[in-house]
């Protein structure tokens, strides 16, 4: 795992490509390498690549980058593992390309040099990887199929630049950073940016994209990969029985774990005691002759938010060398100012904070590659606001949509004072969407709907209240363009896919794992189990609804029942959290009244201070729980004061 940065200077009228300002894009993200660095000018000087190795496969100065093919054609920067690299070593040995290392960054180069774009359909793994091709002067970019790995990048003054993180973009002193308003109100609504960045001019590659820069300067994108239209490696059947899904659910996940475990290093397993981080830990003892290294994270005056004695049943069960790490909300504020460096763009979620140290602790012992539990729940319907939206869905959804416009647009006007008085906005929302004929799902993440920010923003920026819902309609709409019988739990698994989970849930790994020089693999999104599970139908995935009795991720519990005791598979849902309601009502109320209230985003004109004090009054008193909000506020007053 590395960081990588570079520049293409395809028609800037004053060139600055230099090696000193390429040590600069590497030195700021040095924690995501810290074990060598590079930097490669090409020798027309159009373009250069910096790079920072956190040394995983192959210790040797061997796997150094930049790295060059023999001929000088071809030089690649990448961030990311490939396990399947020795099958494809093979194949390329056997075409005749000669290693000079055991790196899977060399199989990638000749790869590349063998098939082009096509290899990407061939790796098994997470990047975000740039190859200058010297012959073409042309630059090829990608980001793997999930997204587990960023890329961002910039177009600008005849520069095209891009990096792992936004921060080394932002070393070039052409490079301004400024808040993008267009973006602000997707992250008010989901705690995260949408298809950009919440930086002007500075983009996101999209997860299973890839991009080529012409020597003219000419941008193309190119969609290489989705869920719903991969062809799935696991074997079909036309009416698969619920238990030959549930024995390949369980052939890929083993084949997963296997894959994730090549290392040349130490490396472990974050447990929280839920069926996803216990299910890694029983397959890793399964093929391991030495105890797992797991790592907990808990609350020290807060104990109904840990999860610490069903980490600690796994951790015995299962013989591991357990760690553990208790914080409290002075931990918490020593940190928020640094994490929302390390972030790049404000990421919405408390989580942050306990991944924080428990990233930290794992370090420290020594361990640098984990395996984390992300992408179970989107794959088997693990939320229960997926079983509750399926439920609105059938009923109430579709019996409003049924009424005239005129009727429903009648009811909205009609609640809408009432709603907003009691601080109802998010059930307000579901009244403005049907009422005005949008599509229902938002994601998992929604937060401050689009009811809230007409408040929350001062007058003059109102209008921006409503345009997050320009992203849902698109996201929605790609899925019936690409599948258009898609069942609505399938339509909630791809918006998850397409936004939440690689925007929030995985970027907050990278950069908060990358923060303390620490690899996160996440077996549950292998794209071969991906493909599987989202070919199954709804009535495999949700028997029955939680109201009716039913129960979350219903299917992947069957399949675990072989490696699993019972209690912890069927202990209550508790979800990895930060108690930042019992937070923001006492130790850190007037840390966040500093922070938010006299920043520039309130002096500026963009919010409302009034709402802004009432949000938090409320919460105080008990009315409502807004600590998610809150949080999500004060990552992005801290963000703007570091960056903006």
């Amino acid at each position: 795992m590395c960081g990588i940065a570079g520049i293409i200077e395809y028609a800037a009228t004053e060139p600055t490509l230099s090696q000193a300002l390429l040590r600069r894009m590497s030195d700021v993200i040095a924690h995501r390498g810290p074990d060598d660095e590079g930097q490669w000018i090409s020798p027309n000087r159009r373009a250069g690549f910096a790079f920072r190795r956190l040394a995983i496969i192959d210790l040797s100065a061997n796997g150094h980058q930049p790295m060059t093919t023999p001929d000088g054609r071809f030089t690649i920067v990448f961030n990311g593992e490939i396990y399947n690299h020795r099958a494809l070593r093979s194949e390329l040995e056997a075409k005749g390309y000669r290693y000079r290392s055991e790196s899977d960054t060399e199989t990638i180069l000749y790869g590349f040099a063998e098939w082009g774009e096509q290899l990407l359909p061939k790796m098994i793994g997470m990047w975000g990887l740039a190859i200058w091709d010297d012959h073409k002067q042309e630059l090829f970019c990608a980001r793997d199929r999930i997204g587990i790995k960023p890329l961002y990048f910039t177009q600008q003054g005849g520069r095209f630049l891009f990096a792992s993180e936004i921060k080394a973009i932002l070393q070039h002193e052409q490079i301004s950073a400024s808040l993008n308003m267009e973006e602000l109100p997707n992250y008010l609504a989901y705690s995260m940016t949408g298809e950009t960045t919440l930086f002007q001019n500075i983009h996101k590659l999209a997860p299973g994209n890839f991009l080529r820069l012409a020597k003219d300067g000419t941008l193309h994108t190119e969609e290489y990969w989705n869920p719903l239209n991969a062809s799935p490696q696991a074997p079909s059947n036309q009416n698969p029985s619920s238990e030959d899904v549930q024995q390949e659910i369980m052939r890929l996940l083993r084949q997963a774990v296997k894959d994730r475990m090549m290392s040349d290093v130490p490396f472990g397993v974050f447990l929280s005691g839920g069926i996803d981080s216990s299910t890694n830990v029983a397959l890793m003892a399964e093929l391991m002759n030495r105890p797992v290294d797991t790592f907990s994270v808990g609350f020290k005056e807060l104990e109904k938010y840990n999860e610490m004695q069903y980490a600690r049943r796994v951790a015995d069960l299962y013989r591991t060398n357990h760690h553990e790490i208790l914080i409290d909300h002075n931990d918490a504020l020593e940190v928020m100012e640094r994490l929302a460096w390390h972030e790049d763009e404000p990421n919405g979620d408390p989580v942050c904070i306990p991944l924080n140290f428990v990233s930290k602790l794992t370090r420290e012992s020594g361990t640098i590659v984990v395996q984390v539990g992300e992408g179970s729940d989107e794959q088997f319907a693990g939320y229960a606001w997926m079983h509750r939206e399926l439920r609105f869905y059938r009923s109430w959804w579709k019996w409003f949509g049924a009424m005239p416009e005129s009727m429903r647009r009648a009811a909205y006007s009609l609640a809408k004072p009432v709603f907003s008085h009691r601080g109802q906005f998010l059930a307000l929302d579901y009244l403005r969407r049907g009422a005005l004929g949008t599509t229902l799902y938002r994601g998992g993440g929604v937060d401050m709907a689009a009811t809230l920010q007409e408040r929350l923003f001062a007058q003059k920026f109102q209008n921006y209240a409503q345009t997050s819902d320009n992203l849902a309609e698109r996201i929605n709409a790609e899925i019936l363009a690409k599948k258009p019988d898609a069942d609505f739990l399938t339509q909630m698994a791809w918006f998850e896919f397409r936004h939440r989970l690689p925007e929030l849930l995985l970027m907050r790994v990278d950069k908060v794992s990358m923060a303390h020089s620490l690899e996160a693999r996440v077996p549950f999104l292998d794209h071969r189990l991906v493909e599987y599970t989202m070919t199954l139908p709804e009535s495999l995935k949700v028997q029955r609804l939680m109201h009716e009795g039913g129960e979350t991720k219903h299917l992947l519990k069957r399949a675990v029942a072989d490696i699993l005791p019972r209690d912890i598979i069927y202990r209550p849902k508790q979800g990895f959290a930060a108690p930042v309601n019992e937070w923001f009502r006492k130790p850190l109320k007037n840390y966040w009244e500093h922070e938010v209230l006299e920043s520039r985003l309130v002096k500026d004109g963009i919010f409302d201070k009034v709402m802004l004090q009432r949000m938090m009054q409320q919460h105080q008193s008990g009315a409502r729980n807004d600590g998610k909000s809150l949080y999500a506020l004060l990552n992005l007053a801290l963000w703007h004061k570091q960056y903006c």
